[in-house]
């Protein structure tokens, strides 16, 4: 105020002496100034002002230079008005500024003297007015707030001297540093005393008061704070939801959502963990996928159970990408947790083929047609994208039907040929050159109706709520041949079809309406009818095949019941075939870091009012050549998190804009990045102990932050607080490296608390927790100090290694050990785990069980007793992190032994920490450490023994520990040493060695096979000392690349017999291989190379490709087959059986094919076949050895079919028994058979034979009784393998075949006992006149039967020269003197009771000197002659 009251007195001035520039005249008046003091008086205010701004400033430079500038300025103004001039002007004018100046500096000392004589009066009336007690000039006031809000307190003081201030909530002390880091803030400035509560809770709803007071009195004021609750509509403390809100708490999202990645057809499931049970009010849990909510259908579940909501989709399809959005109500709104689903395309039926197409939709829908569009896939395949091919199937069917014949080139199609009122679903493939993609997921159905229907209803409502539809046909009935429809137009024109769209005519009538299009090309008067087989029922219609780069006019005829109308008006010109573009790629791509395994990119959207489907992302590891598609859904956004990398690899990325002509191509590639987390501020330092302390120091610790922000922490600042002071102050200024400082300069015996902040590239982190409160005493008792920094690294599953630094402190005499204790998370009993004192400052803690979360704290030893315990570490699970390294021990390239260890989570200031038997680094002489990229190489320049012990390796500057150790022991050494040897002293490996193969004309070929070797390798092949040289009949070949050696030899024999010796040469590597062929070896070859010559040169004429073998078939018929082949029509093949020619076999010339069938084998089968076929151009043989054990294994399969083809056995009643039988195709004797009755073997008896034929085996029982009965067995033995045939002869079967064989044996003996005539006469007998003829025979019979002879059916009377005799069974007619009417049919007749018979002969009689014709004569005893006919 002081300042605009100078300056305003300043511009009042300079505006005097304008005025008085401008007045002068060219006569001027002479006039004396006076000092400010003469002319002006100044208030006491003015004084007081202007004193004070001289005491504490001077008048600024630029002021003085400003000022001077503007009288100049006013004497240049003045000199304008003035024409004429002369020197007392000038004169004039120069003592007028020379008396300003002084005027100026005249002011300034009678303004310094009167501030000096104002300050004086005002310090005396300050004196005056101190000693007065406090008082409220204003009072604080009451305050009502809304939770999470912040509040101030403020009230207004008066005191001399300034009071001191004391806070109270609910009459208890504010302490700010007690309360959370930036609760309150308590400020007093000139008597303004405030209290800032920053985000208020309801625990902040209290009377708060201040009191002031100093040595002159005190005062207090009081205020209430209400802290409120947003509830909804309803809030306040009587609400009902607050009332559930004080019995329970709301549950919180436990664990963020982590992206997921699925594959098209599987199944997949998100699920999100609450920290308790939520309750009522939250129980409405609402999922999003891009912002659409989802309701529970048959492929979508959604669950809550258990503390767990859980997504599930039973079947993917990549439609269900996207962004997946959990929302869970609470009392202030709702909370949320948002990832993305990857759903990965399956694989395809060929290789090569792109990924399928996807978000099939329907537009434009009519009665017959509707237009199809789809997104292209972000997988092309092998090759581009030729086209779509597009199907469609009757809802509820899985019947599809193709809709396109050839591939559709954008994603947009017409489809023709529907059924209006019919339901419809699509699907489309990609094709490329390799194949066809899998079937995209079908469209939501579809029906096809009329669109203009609703258009020509006019609904009339009447009668409440009634209503009376008017059908705009029904009022055109009038309407007969239809009017031509309007307003002809292209909709679409792409580069595989053009489509029509019209206006039906209006009236059209209430007849159906049909259309026929028309097409002409432009310049054309003649119109071609494009769907004459087709009339179009909508008014829509699609062209394809169209000429392209041609230009057409379209025309369109209505067409119902009546008639066909005139065709409408052309169409505007359109040309055929313009391909659409795809549109540009976007630019600007950048890449930027954002958590280990994830990187968020960036890009402009496309310009000029393009507007993409969505964009697909593409990502590939540096130094490979395969893109890998990150998205199979385009995503709109311009910004996207790729997760699921590789943590420390190197990725590029490209992006793609998608469109309907398909995907752009690729935008530039980003700039390659490494994933690794961003660089973001350190979080607090925490775990505040005191090491030591003096004094008037102390030396503190504290660990590192828990989060490092992703690179190295570059120091700390460390605050002090003394409890009986208000303020914190800096300990220093610069960053401090370590993490243990002392303070310096306390007052001894005061309590001090600590903060610090982390700060590195990225920032100062946040403020740690105020330490504990640590007094401030020389430290003097004899045990040792607090060990510090406790630390866990390696940890394993059941194991790890812990570390800490020794105390500061050592009391009364030096450490000598340290006792580790262990603590269970979660448990307060604390247990030693070492039975003795450790000297080293590290320990491995094994037996640890997996899974379980420990602390450890670590107590220090000296002669006077254990000190206090170390600070607990951190909690550390003993499980080992998916991903965890280990040292690798080997040997590299040049033969050094080396130890690595790679960690894909280092940042780029993560340092590797090697360490010898955790004492410290190893020794430089001895180890040469390498770094490249994210791995870290320690190389033993001289192995030896000394470098056995534990290598041990830390990353710094990461949030999560990452170590590993190894141990190097004699016996690894020793491997690595013999490796390194190796190395250092290659050898030429061996893959095959020498290996002998007889070739097909008996060449033989000795080879091995050794690594690749490089086109400067180098062979010597040595031969009994002397180097071999290739020639015709011995070929060597060296192929490098193959690393083959092989050595041809034409004409195996005996001077080939010795030692080879191949020795091969690449570069530092070498090795030799020998071969002795000597000795069996030798002999074996040659006998195998000179078989296969003579073979070979057998092979030109005619020769066995298959030799001669036996087979026995079902028939049990041995059957010999043999083929030969390169045969002739002059070839000659013969079967040969033990050195001579055996007939019966067969040959077939044209197939090669000889057999011989042996239909019954017998011993006399035994022997050598052999099989020839020879001609001019040599003969070839196979044989065939068939004695021995060839002819009993011949038997042993004989038998074998023999007893497959045995039938059941079956029961046959005799004459004298019963006989059991089986038949088979062919019984031998190799057979072994035996029979059993009741599981006891049966021997031949005198009821009982057993035997055989050639197709029988049988059991005879002779005169069976009721001991016969039972169940019988048959066992065949073929040699190998016992086969059973049972039947039981009992109950019915055996009363059957018993009365059958009575029967039969009754029939037998009535046969046996009839008569018969046995033997004696003949056919015919001739006999010559006048002989006498006799005639005998036997005859047989019990009784002895009766005899009857008869001539010529007529018994004969034995008188006069008939005459019979009859001795025993022998019966005799005797004729004499017999003529001419002797001649006839002679029979005999004998009969008993049992039968008779008849035994007949013609008896013919010649004349002297006739033999009759056709007949030849037996002489017969008495003369006879008996003639039997030819």
């Amino acid at each position: 105020m002081g300042t605009r009251s100078l300056f305003h007195h300043r511009e009042e001035e300079q505006k005097e002496e304008r005025q008085h520039s401008l007045q002068m005249t060219s006569t001027t008046r002479k006039k004396k100034f006076k000092t400010s003091e003469e002319e002006e008086t100044f208030s006491l205010s003015e004084l007081s002002i202007a004193a004070a701004l001289a005491l504490t400033s001077e008048i600024p430079q630029d002021y003085k230079l400003r000022r001077e500038a503007a009288i100049l300025e006013l004497e240049q103004r003045g000199q304008k008005r003035i024409l004429f001039g002369n020197d007392m002007e000038e004169l004039e004018e120069r003592v007028i500024r020379n008396c300003r100046l002084l005027r100026v500096r005249a002011d300034k000392r009678a303004l310094r003297r009167k501030a000096v004589e104002k300050s004086r009066v005002e310090k005396e009336y300050i004196e005056l007015r101190s000693g007065r007690p406090p008082m409220f000039w204003i009072p604080l006031r009451a305050h009502a707030v809304w939770e999470r809000m912040e509040v101030t307190l403020a009230c207004t003081v008066l005191a001399s001297p300034p009071p001191q201030v004391t806070w109270y909530k609910n009459g208890v002390r504010i302490d700010p540093r007690q309360a959370p880091a930036g609760k309150y803030r308590i400020k007093n400035q000139f008597g303004m005393l405030t209290l800032h509560i920053s985000r208020c809770s309801m625990e902040d709803s209290a009377e708060y008061s201040v009191e002031v007071k100093n040595q002159y009195g005190e005062a207090y004021s009081y205020a209430t704070l209400l802290v409120r609750k947003y509830y909804g509509k309803e809030s306040g403390f009587d609400s009902e939801i607050y009332r559930r809100s004080l019995l329970a708490k709301e549950a919180d999202l436990a664990f963020p959502l982590k992206p997921l990645f699925s594959r098209e057809k599987e199944p997949f499931s998100l699920s999100c963990y609450f920290s308790s049970d939520l309750l009522e009010h939250q129980r409405d849990i609402t999922w999003f996928r891009d912002g659409e909510l989802l309701q529970n259908s048959e492929r979508l579940q959604l669950k809550y159970q258990d503390q767990e909501a859980s997504l599930t989709v039973s079947c993917a399809y990549k439609e269900d990408e996207g962004f997946y959005t959990i929302r869970v109500p609470s009392l202030d709104g709702y909370k949320e947790q948002t990832t993305y689903v990857f759903v990965r395309d399956a694989a395809a039926e060929t290789a090569g083929a792109p990924g399928c197409p996807l978000n099939v939709k329907c537009h434009d829908v009519n009665k017959d047609c509707l237009i199809l569009s789809w997104v292209a896939p972000s997988d092309n395949g092998a090759s581009p994208i030729l086209g779509y091919y597009i199907e469609r199937c009757v809802a509820g069917s899985e019947d599809w039907v193709p809709c396109n014949d050839k591939p559709v080139k954008t994603c947009r199609y017409p489809v023709l040929g529907l059924a209006e009122g019919q339901t419809y679903q699509f699907r489309v493939k990609a094709v490329n050159k390799e194949g066809i993609s899998n079937p995209s997921k079908p469209s939501d159905p579809v029906t096809t109706y009329d669109p203009s229907k609703d258009e020509r209803v006019t609904v009339i409502p009447y009668d409440e709520g009634r209503t009376i539809e008017v059908f705009k046909d029904d009022l055109e009935g009038h309407i007969r041949i239809p009017l031509p429809p309007t307003n002809v137009h292209a909709s679409e024109v792409r580069e595989d079809y053009v489509s029509l769209a019209w206006d039906e005519p209006d009236p059209r009538g209430k007849e159906p309406l049909h259309y026929y299009v028309e097409k002409s090309i432009e310049g054309s008067n003649s119109w071609q009818m494009v769907n004459l087989d087709m009339p179009v029922n909508s008014p829509r219609f699609a062209l394809f095949d169209l000429a392209k780069g041609k230009s057409y006019r379209f025309r369109v005829r209505s067409v119902n019941k009546y008639g066909i109308s005139e065709p409408s008006l052309p169409s505007e010109p359109v040309t055929a075939g313009a391909k659409l573009a795809t549109l540009p790629p976007p630019s600007q791509v950048l890449a930027f870091r954002d958590t280990k395994t994830s990187v968020v990119l960036q890009w402009d959207k496309l310009k000029d009012g393009l507007e993409p489907l969505g964009y697909y992302i593409y990502c590939r590891e540096t130094g490979t050549e395969e893109w890998q598609t990150v998205n199979n859904k385009p995503v709109t956004c311009n910004e996207f998190t790729v997760p699921g990398l590789q943590p420390g690899k190197e990725y590029v990325f490209c992006v793609k804009s998608v469109s309907e002509a398909g995907l752009s191509e690729s935008s530039p590639e980003t700039d390659p990045i490494v994933v690794r987390p961003a660089i973001a501020c350190p979080s607090a330092p925490h775990g505040f102990v005191l090491l030591h302390c003096g004094k008037t120091n102390m030396t503190i610790g504290w660990k590192p932050p828990k989060r490092k922000g992703g690179t190295r922490i570059l120091g700390y600042f460390l605050d002090q607080h003394d409890a009986s002071e208000l303020d914190w102050h800096e300990v220093n200024i610069q960053p401090i490296p370590q993490r243990v400082y002392m303070v310096s300069s306390l007052e001894e015996g005061h309590l001090y608390e600590f903060r610090a902040c982390a700060v590195n590239l990225a920032g100062v982190g946040q403020v740690s927790e105020p330490s504990d409160l640590f007094r401030c005493e020389e430290w003097t008792m004899p045990e040792p100090g607090p060990p510090y920094d406790v630390k866990c690294t390696e940890v394993r599953d059941s194991s790890l290694r812990l570390h800490w630094e020794a105390p500061l402190y050592s009391g009364a005499g030096p450490i000598t050990g340290y006792h580790v204790d262990l603590c269970e998370e979660g448990s307060e009993e604390w247990k030693q785990i070492t039975k003795q004192a450790i000297a080293t400052t590290h320990m491995k803690v094994s037996d640890l069980e997996p899974g379980n979360c420990y602390i450890f704290r670590v107590r220090a030893l000296n002669k006077a007793g254990m000190g206090p315990p170390s600070l607990p570490s951190d909690p550390v699970v003993a499980k080992t992190k998916p991903g965890t390294n280990e040292i690798e021990l080997g040997v590299d390239e040049e033969g050094f032994i080396y130890m690595a260890f790679e960690a894909p989570e280092k940042n780029d200031s993560s340092e590797f920490i090697w360490s010898k038997d955790y004492e410290g680094p190893p020794d430089a002489d001895r180890v040469q450490t390498e770094e490249k990229g994210n791995k870290s190489k320690l190389i033993l320049k001289d192995p030896s023994e000394k470098d056995l012990g534990i290598y041990s390796v830390e990353v710094t500057d990461v949030d999560d520990d990452i170590s590993a150790s190894c141990t190097l022991t004699k016996e690894d050494l020793d491997k690595l040493l013999k490796r390194s040897h190796e190395i250092r002293n290659p050898l030429i490996k061996l893959i095959s060695g020498w290996n002998i193969d007889v070739l097909e004309k008996g060449e033989v070929r000795l080879w091995l096979e050794v690594e690749k070797l490089s086109p400067d390798a180098k062979l010597q092949l040595i031969f009994n000392d002397k180097e071999l040289t290739s020639t015709p009949t011995h070929k060597i070949n060296f192929v490098k690349e193959k690393g083959l050696v092989e050595l041809i030899i034409q004409d195996f024999c005996h001077d080939d017999k010795g030692t080879y010796t191949a020795q091969l040469q690449d570069g530092k590597a070498k090795n030799q291989f020998t071969l002795v062929l000597v000795d069996e070896c030798f002999a074996k070859v040659e006998e195998e190379a000179d078989a296969k010559r003579r073979k070979w040169k057998k092979q030109q004429g005619p020769h066995f490709i298959e030799d001669l073998k036996w087979k026995v078939t079902e028939n049990c018929e041995v059957l010999l087959t043999c083929k030969a082949t390169n045969l002739r029509k002059d070839t000659i093949f013969q079967w040969i059986f033990s050195k001579k020619d055996l007939a019966g076999g067969a040959f077939d010339p044209q197939t090669g094919l000889g057999t011989l069938l042996i239909k019954k084998l017998t011993k006399a089968d035994e022997g050598q076949y052999k099989a020839l076929v020879s001609d001019d151009r040599g003969e070839d043989y196979t044989q065939l050895d068939l004695t021995k054990g060839a002819f009993e294994d011949l038997l042993k399969e004989l038998c074998r079919i023999s007893a497959l083809s045995a039938t059941p056995l079956k029961i046959q009643p005799t004459e004298e028994g019963i006989k059991i039988y089986t038949e088979v195709k062919y019984y031998t004797d190799y057979m072994k058979t035996a029979w059993y009755h009741k599981e006891k073997q049966l021997e031949s008896r005198d009821r009982l034979k057993a035997g055989s034929t050639m197709d029988q085996i049988w059991l005879h029982i002779l005169n069976p009784t009721d001991a016969d009965k039972g169940k019988y067995t048959l066992e065949l033995f073929d040699g190998n393998k016992t086969h059973k045939l049972s039947t039981d002869l009992s109950g019915q079967a055996f009363e059957d075949a018993l009365a059958e064989h009575r029967r039969l044996k009754e029939r037998a003996i009535a046969e046996k006992c009839r008569a018969r005539v046995v033997q004696g006469l003949p056919d015919v007998a001739t006999i010559m006149e006048d002989k006498t003829l006799c005639l005998t025979c036997c005859v047989s019979g019990e009784p002895y039967p009766e005899i009857t002879w008869f001539k010529n059916e007529k018994v004969i009377v034995f008188k006069d020269r008939y005459k019979m005799d009859v001795k025993g069974t022998v019966v005799t007619i005797t004729i004499e003197k017999v003529c001419n009417e002797d001649t006839g049919k002679y029979s005999i007749f004998v009969k008993n009771k049992y039968g008779s018979e008849t035994g007949q002969v013609t008896i013919s009689v010649y004349k002297h000197g006739e033999i009759p014709i056709g007949t030849e004569e037996e002489e017969v005893p008495g003369g006879i002659k008996m003639k039997k006919p030819k």
